[in-house]
Formats: C-alpha cells, sequence, structure tokens
C-alpha cells in the first residue's frame, strides 16, 4: 500500500480523478498505446486512421468490422480502482470522474458525477432521424448498422479523429479540475489532445500521476506511482476507510 498516496487522500477534500485507457486494462479492455494496445497490432490501414470521421463517412463497413472487434467489450465488469473512485464519491471526497474511456465502466461501478470526454459505446445515434439505441443494438446487428425507421447509419456517440469534443461535457470537465484540491491522474499516456490539456486548469493542494509508464507532465507532479491502478488506489482507499 503506497503511504504517501494515502497520505494525501486523508488530507483531500475535493478529488477529481483524470482518467485513461490503463485504469480499464485489468478488466480486461486493451490500451491504445501500450506494447500489447490496439495500436501495436499493425494492419494494413493504421487504426488512427479507420477510427476517424473520414473513414467512417467513406468505409463503414470497415469501420464496423474494427469497432466491434477492437472497441466493443460488453463482458468486461468495474475493477479495484473503478469500484475505489465510486467509494470516494459516496463518501463525498471525490466530486468527479473525467475520463478519456468510453467503456461506461466508471458508472457500472457506481459512480455518477462522469464526464465522458470522448463519448460512450453505450450511446447510438441514428444520423437520419436522431433516434438513440444502446449498445445491444450494435452487438445484435451485422455489418453496417441501421436505423430500423428511417434506415440511415446509426454512428457510436464516440469522439474520433478529426471531430471536436462536446462543449459542454469539456466544460464540465474544466470546472470540476479547476475547483478540485487534489487531482489524481490515472491510466492515462498524457499524450492525447485536446484532452491531456485540461489538466492545465489545475490550481489546487496535490497532484498525483498514477500510470506504469513515465507521461510529458511527470515533473508537473507531486507525487509519482508506477504500480498497477487498482493495487496504488485500490489499497489506498481501502486504507482510508479502515481509519475510521
Amino acid at each position: 500500500m503506497n503511504e504517501a498516496l494515502l497520505r494525501i487522500l486523508r488530507q483531500a477534500k475535493n478529488i477529481v480523478f483524470f482518467g485513461g485507457a490503463g485504469v480499464s486494462t485489468e478488466s480486461g479492455i486493451p490500451d491504445f498505446r501500450s506494447a500489447n494496445g490496439i495500436y501495436a497490432e499493425g494492419g494494413e490501414i493504421p487504426p488512427e486512421e479507420i477510427l476517424s470521421h473520414t473513414f467512417f463517412l467513406s468505409h463503414p463497413a470497415q469501420f464496423y468490422d474494427f469497432y466491434r472487434r477492437h472497441m466493443l467489450y460488453p463482458a468486461a465488469q468495474p475493477n479495484r480502482a473503478h469500484r475505489a473512485l465510486a467509494r470516494l464519491e459516496a463518501a463525498g471526497r471525490l466530486s468527479a470522474v473525467v475520463t478519456q474511456n468510453i467503456d461506461g465502466l466508471h458508472q457500472a461501478a457506481g459512480s455518477r458525477a462522469v464526464w465522458e470526454l470522448h463519448g460512450s459505446v453505450h450511446r447510438n445515434t441514428c444520423l437520419g432521424c436522431g433516434r438513440r439505441y444502446p449498445l445491444s443494438f450494435i452487438l445484435e446487428t451485422e455489418g453496417v448498422p441501421r436505423c430500423p425507421v428511417c434506415s440511415a447509419i446509426v454512428k457510436p456517440d464516440v469522439v474520433l479523429y478529426e471531430e471536436s469534443l462536446d462543449e459542454k461535457c469539456l466544460n464540465g470537465a474544466i470546472r470540476a479540475i479547476a475547483a478540485a484540491d487534489t487531482l489524481l491522474i490515472g491510466g492515462s499516456s498524457l499524450a492525447v489532445y485536446p484532452a491531456a490539456s485540461l489538466t492545465r486548469y489545475f490550481r489546487g493542494r496535490s497532484l498525483v500521476i498514477l500510470n506504469l509508464s513515465p507521461t510529458p507532465q511527470d515533473d508537473a507532479a507531486d507525487l509519482l506511482v508506477a504500480e498497477p491502478i487498482g493495487d496504488a488506489l485500490g489499497g489506498a482507499v481501502d486504507a482510508l476507510f479502515a481509519e475510521g
């Protein structure tokens, strides 16, 4: 158990957690940029191109073939890190989770104040009539999913390359980070912009980066924790509540 992290959690009154793909790897969802990540698999077309707005519009069948195989993990369950954050929120110590993930595992663990910067696989919208569809609709269809009402393509509500972040979500995340006294950054390479730039709004007391690999923002951190995030965060939160 990380004593330095526990000391910071003891003092914190308004924690915000900023997380990336590394938060969900312990739930069996691969990240993007590690040696075993999605981008390391190679292929004739780079994943960054497949996951772009242009490619989605011009090659929807190829997009959905990749999307279903590599981006959807309906059987994944929240891990120790997700549960620890939900526990902090329930106790009134954590005010928000800001996530780059699209898997919905924070909400499945019980977190309520979640800003999903890159959207969610659980929301899907018809590009014709605007009707909304759940993840099950995408999983139960083959090829390009089309709206049963108007026959237009149904697009996942995830932010693709070349697309802008949702303004309401972005502003909510900024406000939460700016008001925090403690910012925990976990499982993020801090290499994806504009999401990674949100840390500049933090003016609080303690900045903690929990990541197995170095990040470009390590020099700004008050504490670096290079341990599996479930063990580090889960252990510190368990110890915190054991103190009463």
